[in-house]
C-alpha cells in the first residue's frame, strides 16, 4: 500500500514538473513571437522613413517647372500649356495674380514632357467662381500615360476628382493598379476663393493634400508607369460658374 502511494506521489511531482517545462517553454514561444512581431513592425517603420511624405506637406527643394502666368497678357494663349480648349489668362476681381481658366470639356497638360524623378511635387491654386457650388460639374486632375490633349479625358491614370455640385464629395483612383477611394472635403467652402493643392509622389505612391490638410496617401502607379500631369475641366458651368487655376510649380528633391 506504501508502495502504490510513493507511485503515486511520484506520478504526481513528474507531471508538475512536466508541467512546469511545458509552461517555460510555451512563455519561450510567447517570448520569442512577440520579439518576431517587434522586429516585423520596426522593419516596417525602417521601409517608410526614407518617403518624405507625412500628414503635413514638404515642397521639393529643386525647382522642375513654375508658370504664375504673370507674363501672359489677359486673354492670350500661353505657352507652357496645351489643351483641346482655350489656353487663356484673365485676372480675376478680388484674387490676386493671373489665372488659366478652364474651359468645359478640355483638358489641359504641360507643352513639354516633364521626365519626373522618382520623388517629387507639384503645387496650384484652384479657385471655383459662381454663385452656388452646385453650378459646377465635376474636375480632376493627376497623372495620364501619355501626354496628348486631341480630346477630353477625365480620371485617367492616376486621378483626383472634386465633385463640385456635391459640395464635399471627392474622389481618388486609378484603374491600373486597380484603386478606387471616396473621401469628403468642404469644396463650397471654397467657392470664390483659392484652395491650393499639393501633390507628393514617389514611385508609386502619392499623397494628395488640400489646403495643406492630407486628405489621401496610397499607392496609385505601377512601378513602370509613365506620368503626365494632367488638369481636366468641368463637363459644364451653369449661371456663370468658372473654374481657374494658378501658380503651378513642380519640384524635385536633391537626395
Amino acid at each position: 500500500m506504501q508502495t502504490k502511494r510513493i507511485s503515486i506521489y511520484l506520478i504526481l511531482l513528474l507531471s508538475l514538473f512536466s508541467g512546469l517545462e511545458a509552461n517555460a517553454q510555451l512563455d519561450g514561444l510567447l517570448k520569442k513571437a512577440k520579439d518576431k512581431a517587434g522586429e516585423i513592425i520596426d522593419k516596417k517603420v525602417d521601409a517608410g522613413s526614407g518617403s518624405k511624405s507625412s500628414d503635413k506637406f514638404i515642397a521639393g527643394d529643386t525647382l522642375i517647372f513654375a508658370e504664375d502666368f504673370s507674363g501672359t497678357k489677359n486673354s492670350a494663349q500661353n505657352g507652357s500649356f496645351k489643351s483641346n480648349g482655350l489656353v487663356a489668362v484673365e485676372n480675376v476681381t478680388g484674387n490676386s495674380g493671373k489665372w488659366m481658366a478652364l474651359q468645359d470639356k478640355a483638358t489641359y497638360k504641360f507643352s513639354k514632357v516633364i521626365i519626373y524623378p522618382k520623388q517629387f511635387t507639384v503645387e496650384f491654386d484652384i479657385l471655383a467662381t459662381g454663385e452656388q457650388v452646385k453650378d459646377i460639374a465635376p474636375m480632376s486632375f493627376g497623372f495620364a500615360t501619355d501626354n496628348s490633349t486631341r480630346e477630353y479625358t477625365s480620371n485617367v491614370g492616376a486621378y483626383t476628382e472634386l465633385h463640385y455640385y456635391d459640395g464635399n464629395q471627392v474622389n481618388f483612383g486609378n484603374s491600373s493598379p486597380k484603386r478606387h477611394v471616396n473621401t469628403t472635403f468642404d469644396l463650397a467652402g471654397y467657392l470664390n476663393r483659392p484652395l491650393r493643392v499639393a501633390l507628393f509622389v514617389d514611385g508609386q505612391k502619392m499623397a494628395v493634400y488640400l489646403d495643406g490638410q492630407k486628405i489621401q496617401d496610397g499607392i496609385f502607379f505601377n512601378p513602370s508607369a509613365a506620368k503626365n500631369f494632367y488638369i481636366t475641366a468641368p463637363w459644364m458651368y451653369e449661371n456663370g460658374a468658372k473654374v481657374l487655376v494658378r501658380n503651378i510649380k513642380v519640384y524635385g528633391f536633391k537626395k
